[in-house]
C-alpha cells in the first residue's frame, strides 16, 4: 500500500524542482524525503525521476504515475473538506496557449459560467511547451492549445484551424487589399510578437523578399500588438481570430501556415462532471470563431 506522504514527496518534488526545495516544503530533511521516494520507487518498482547535479527530470513512468498522484491527492482533499463539512466546489484547470484570442477564453468562460453553481475554472495560461510540461506533470487538468502530430502521448480533439496574416491600421495604405506582397511593406515599421509560434517562419519570410524592417515594439501581449497596429504604430502578423476595432486583416501572400487549436487531455482519464462540463463549453465556443 502506497502511504499518502509519499504521494506528497513525490508531487513536492516535481512541483519544487528539486529535492531540497521539496523537503523544505514538506518540512522534512532531505534524507528523509529521498528515502520516502527511494520506497515509493520500490513500491511501484519503477523509477520514477532522473537525478542529476543539476535537475530533477520525470521518467517515463514518473509521468504516467504523476497522472493518478494528482488525482490521488485531489480526493483526499475533496474527502477532507466533506468530512469537515465545508462546501465544496470542484476546480477544473485549463491551460490556455497565450496565443488565443481573448474574445475566444472570455466567450468559453461564459458558456462555462452558465447555470453552473457546482464546479470552478482556473485558467493556466502558457506557451506550447509549458502546457505540454503542466499536462504531464498533472499541474492542469487540460490544454487548449496547438495540436501537433508529435503531441501523442496525449488525447487529442481538433476544434479550429485557421492561418496567418496580416494586421494593419484602418487608415494604412493598403487597409484594403485582400492580400499583400511581403516586399510591398519593405518600408513599414513593424510589430515582433514575441511568444508566436511561427516567429521564425515570419523573419525568414520577409528577409527572403528583401524586407529587414525596423522593430518599433516586441511583446507577448497580443492585446497590446493589436492596440499599436490601431494606432499606427506599425504593422505585424498574427492568427487569423484576432481581431480589434481600428484593425483589418489582409492576408499576406506566400505565407501559408497553418495551426489547428484544440484540446489536449491526458490518456485514459475519466472525466469529472466538471471537466465534461468545461470540455463540452469548448466544443461549443470555440468552433464558432472559425473563419470562412
Amino acid at each position: 500500500m502506497i502511504d499518502r506522504y509519499l504521494l506528497r514527496y513525490f508531487l513536492a518534488v516535481i512541483d519544487q524542482g528539486s529535492f531540497s526545495k521539496a523537503a523544505v516544503h514538506c518540512n522534512v530533511s532531505q534524507p528523509t524525503l529521498s528515502i520516502g521516494i527511494a520506497k515509493l520507487e520500490r513500491l511501484l518498482s519503477r523509477q520514477l525521476f532522473l537525478r542529476s547535479n543539476r535537475r530533477v527530470q520525470l521518467t517515463e513512468a514518473g509521468v504516467q504515475f504523476a497522472v493518478h498522484a494528482r488525482r490521488i491527492e485531489s480526493e483526499f482533499n475533496l474527502a477532507e473538506r466533506a468530512a469537515g463539512s465545508e462546501s465544496q466546489r470542484e476546480i477544473f484547470r485549463l491551460g490556455t496557449l497565450s496565443s488565443i484570442p481573448t474574445a475566444w477564453i472570455a466567450r468559453f468562460a461564459v458558456e462555462f459560467g452558465n447555470g453552473n453553481d457546482a464546479g470552478r475554472i482556473e485558467l493556466v495560461e502558457g506557451r506550447e511547451r509549458e502546457l505540454l510540461e503542466g499536462l504531464a506533470r498533472g499541474r492542469i487538468d487540460a490544454a487548449l492549445t496547438i495540436l501537433r502530430p508529435d503531441n501523442g502521448r496525449f488525447s487529442g480533439e481538433a476544434l479550429l484551424s485557421e492561418g496567418y496574416g496580416l494586421a494593419l491600421a484602418a487608415h494604412h495604405p493598403f487597409a484594403h487589399d485582400a492580400s499583400i506582397e511581403a516586399s510591398a511593406l519593405a518600408d513599414n515599421v513593424m510589430i515582433v510578437r514575441r511568444h508566436c509560434e511561427v516567429l521564425s517562419e515570419t523573419s525568414r519570410h520577409f528577409t527572403s523578399h528583401g524586407v529587414r524592417p525596423f522593430f518599433a515594439a516586441r511583446t507577448t501581449s497580443d492585446d497590446r500588438a493589436l492596440a499599436l497596429v490601431g494606432a499606427g504604430v506599425g504593422v505585424t502578423v498574427m492568427p487569423e481570430g484576432f481581431s480589434a476595432e481600428g484593425v483589418t486583416r489582409p492576408k499576406l501572400a506566400g505565407f501559408d501556415f497553418r495551426r489547428t487549436i484544440g484540446i489536449l487531455r491526458a490518456p485514459a482519464t475519466r472525466a469529472s462532471e466538471t471537466e465534461a462540463r468545461a470540455l463540452e463549453a469548448l466544443r461549443t465556443t470555440i468552433p464558432a470563431f472559425q473563419k470562412a
